[in-house]
């Protein structure tokens, strides 16, 4: 693959796990916080189950680049086929893909931990597995039309608040 031929692929997928990330942010705008904590479960476990597959979704891009095979057709990928993967290349990936997959997965989706520290922790991680597949001239990720009306109704809540001052 050419180097022009991998910067179009990593745009591809690239956009499209920055838009896992959006609706998992989105989601997790929906628990609403109350100090330390999320109010609501739920979100908090549909949020991180998106953000690692967010993830997931790099790392098989990460793959493809680096010349790693995929599992059988019978066979489903697990956190094993990505550790031992990763410990082959790089082991500071292997660790955010550790802490992704314990706060993310394990401690988020499963078990429901609503602790915004921990979460934001995770985010974090996951955003930084996914910048290693950041294309050099990254095209921009298509904003959802919830975070579009979103936008517009806080830009008209600010022209409200100028206007009646």
């Amino acid at each position: 693959m050419t180097r022009e031929e991998q910067n179009v692929f990593f745009n591809e997928e690239y956009a499209e796990a920055i838009r896992y990330m959006d609706n998992a942010k989105e989601t997790l705008e929906k628990a609403k916080k109350n100090g330390n904590y999320y109010t609501d479960q739920k979100y908090v476990q549909t949020a991180c189950g998106t953000a690692y597959n967010g993830v997931l979704r790099a790392l098989d891009a990460w793959f493809v680049i680096k010349g790693i095979p995929k599992p059988n057709k019978k066979q489903r990928k697990s956190i094993d086929y990505y550790t031992l993967n990763i410990s082959q290349i790089d082991k500071k990936m292997l660790n955010c893909l550790r802490n992704a997959y314990n706060v993310l997965h394990l401690d988020g989706y499963y078990d429901g931990i609503t602790n915004v520290k921990v979460i934001n922790a995770g985010f974090e991680v996951a955003y930084e597995i996914i910048d290693k597949i950041k294309p050099e001239n990254p095209t921009e990720v298509k904003e959802s039309r919830a975070n579009a009306a979103k936008r517009m109704f806080d830009k008209l809540q600010i022209l409200i608040a100028v206007m009646f001052r």
